[in-house]
């Protein structure tokens, strides 16, 4: 993540760290973050934790981030949250502030992006902790297995996505996802 997206991540949102994470985790967050190792940044523990759950779940993919997680990760600066649902959902239903768009597919068709991995690759490098964000954590766990192919080393998957899954009674919102557990987020 560069200087400028973490202050303008930092800028743009109207707190900090939720009070649905923990302290600790905040603390723990900041801390890895910030340290470095043969001068590079050292890897997240809740990276680190969400890596042991894909290798023991076999996902093609760096892993999988909750979107309390996600949002401790980005706040410190140690992940980029990348939303790669369409425009129309991304500026209608919302999305986190600071984050960049990368459509995995658009339109009513939803249609696969061809150019996806080169636009992920403009926005975030292939060795940087990328957190993929779609509407249920299903289109960005596919578009995560991509760019894993693609060449990007630590891409992860936000579960949950930023509306959830579909309630018993055909709605979202209600059953997890971002805005459900009251973390930021803004709408064109």
């Amino acid at each position: 993540m560069t200087v400028a997206h973490a202050q303008a991540l930092s800028s743009s949102a109207s707190r900090s760290i939720p009070n649905s994470v923990s302290p600790a985790l905040a603390e723990a967050s900041h801390a890895a973050a910030t340290g470095t190792d043969s001068g590079e940044r050292q890897l997240d523990p809740l990276l680190v934790a969400a890596r042991e759950r894909a290798a023991r779940e076999g996902l093609p993919y760096a892993g999988s981030v909750s979107p309390q997680e996600a949002w401790a990760l980005a706040s410190a600066g140690a992940a980029l949250i990348v939303d790669v649902r369409t425009a129309e959902e991304y500026k209608y239903v919302g999305h986190v502030p600071g984050s960049p768009l990368v459509q995995w597919q658009s339109g009513a068709a939803l249609l696969k992006n061809p150019r996806f991995a080169k636009e992920l690759a403009a926005k975030a490098g292939k060795d940087e902790p990328i957190l993929l964000l779609c509407r249920s954590g299903k289109r960005s766990a596919a578009a995560a297995e991509a760019a894993t192919r693609a060449g990007f080393r630590k891409v992860f998957n936000i579960r949950e996505g930023f509306e959830g899954d579909i309630s018993p009674d055909g709605q979202r919102g209600t059953q997890g996802g971002w805005r459900r557990y009251g973390l930021p987020w803004t709408q064109d």
